[in-house]
């Protein structure tokens, strides 16, 4: 498999990690009907890959490629249908949202890398990337954006690591595909794991404990 095929399957797999999460979320959360899941789980999934695009000053891979939107749909209509089911598994929501949140990561580096952009500007835009989604789905549903949130464990700083993989590997050229995945793998541990043993990003001095 090329190099260019890798990317699209892991930036595929993001757009599903994340319109699972957008979905479900809208289902637990919001009590939504079937146009919400599907509103929830295409802005969830689709809009971190727009906000790249928009800010690499091209036009968005969603409109270029009917792929990107069939995946959102497909991932929306199966927590419509599943989401009992899905609700068994160990924190699937949270699950899907580290996924998506990786995926999107190392693709918004990797393309920033694509269009030369120097390795700071890379990882900031792998960051947004990643973050972007999850963000217009915490805003539609009225609540304080996961990013932004102290409760929320560690979010940007794992992306952050998986975007600076990606740049590291790519100053060093031991080959763009793998080095993403690599740095998905990263990004995924890490927010896992601050899940798992509450991990906080620290707090202003004297603030409120989360």
């Amino acid at each position: 498999m090329s190099a260019q095929n890798i990317i699209l399957v892991l930036d595929l797999l993001g757009v599903f990690a994340f319109a699972l999460d957008g979905a479900l979320t809208g289902i637990r959360a919001a009590r939504v009907d079937i146009v919400g899941v599907m509103v929830l789980a295409m802005a969830t999934s689709l809009g971190g890959g727009i906000i790249r695009d928009v800010l690499l000053g091209q036009t968005p891979a969603t409109f270029q490629d009917w792929r990107y939107l069939v995946t959102a749909v497909l991932g929306g209509t199966l927590a419509f249908f599943l989401n009992q089911w899905l609700d068994q598994l160990t924190k699937p929501i949270l699950l899907f949202d580290a996924a998506g949140l990786s995926l999107f990561t190392v693709i918004g580096a990797t393309k920033a890398l694509e269009h030369e952009f120097g390795p700071l500007q890379a990882i900031l835009l792998g960051t947004i990337t990643g973050v972007g989604g999850g963000t217009i789905r915490d805003v539609l549903l009225n609540r304080v954006p996961t990013v932004l949130s102290a409760n929320s464990r560690l979010y940007a700083i794992p992306a952050m690591l998986g975007a600076a993989v990606v740049v590291v590997g790519h100053i060093f050229g031991p080959g763009p595909a793998w080095v993403a995945v690599i740095g998905a793998l990263l990004c995924f541990t890490v927010r896992v794991l601050s899940l798992r043993y509450r991990w906080n990003a620290p707090i202003p001095p004297g603030a409120p404990s989360p």
